[in-house]
């Protein structure tokens, strides 16, 4: 019996002539997917929730803007009895704000202990943050630092993945994209966690309310 699978695998067998009926059939094979139930409510509760769990292990805090962002960065130092110095993404949004009492560099280094970004977007339904790599968005941040604090915007948190791939169909590609979910760590052979064994050890996410 034919269905959108195997109509989607006949027009990749006949060459990419058919690239427009594969595109069709994958969108009809997404529309008629069962979804597990796993987004119930609005997208940014959702997604708060999922990078509190267990499983992602992050941490997570809501403010109303971006101006409010330098604060909670602020806040998240002072508990970590961390030093007022990091790497600040360069992005202009947040060049723009009052970093007033911090130390910032554009550069990052290899044993960074803090850098601040700011993600294109977050998808609800695995708690993860979009990254897509440009000038203003190196994609080592990402990775190097010890603790990683992220600021996105809850007008950008997709219920799905495919929202996300929806929503940046038909844009020019970035180079690297990379979907972050939680911290990074590992276990030994004992069971005995290690942080920061392929990227930062402590995420903090920051939801900026405003629609911006």
């Amino acid at each position: 019996m034919n269905n959108a699978r195997t109509e989607i695998l006949k027009a990749i067998g006949k060459g990419p002539g058919d690239r427009a009926a594969i595109a069709a059939q994958a969108q009809r094979l997404r529309a008629d997917a069962c979804r597990p139930d796993r987004v119930n409510g609005p997208a940014d509760a959702v997604f708060i929730e999922r990078l509190r769990s267990p499983g992602i292990a992050a941490t997570a805090e809501r403010v109303a803007t971006m101006r409010d962002f330098p604060d909670a960065v602020r806040r998240y130092l002072a508990v970590h009895q961390l030093g007022p110095s990091l790497a600040l993404q360069p992005h202009p949004q947040l060049r723009a704000l009052d970093w007033s009492g911090i130390e910032t560099r554009g550069p990052i280094g290899t044993d960074e202990p803090v850098a601040v970004g700011l993600a294109l977007g977050g998808v609800a339904e695995t708690g993860s943050l979009v990254f897509h790599s440009s000038a203003v968005s190196p994609t080592l941040f990402c990775f190097l630092p010890l603790h990683h604090i992220v600021a996105v915007r809850a007008s950008q948190i997709w219920p799905w993945l495919e929202d996300y791939a929806d929503a940046i169909a038909g844009c020019v590609q970035p180079r690297n994209v990379n979907l972050i979910t939680g911290a990074s760590g590992t276990t030994d052979i004992e069971g005995t966690l290690v942080r920061g064994a392929h990227g930062p050890g402590w995420l903090h996410v920051v939801l900026i309310s405003d629609a911006q």
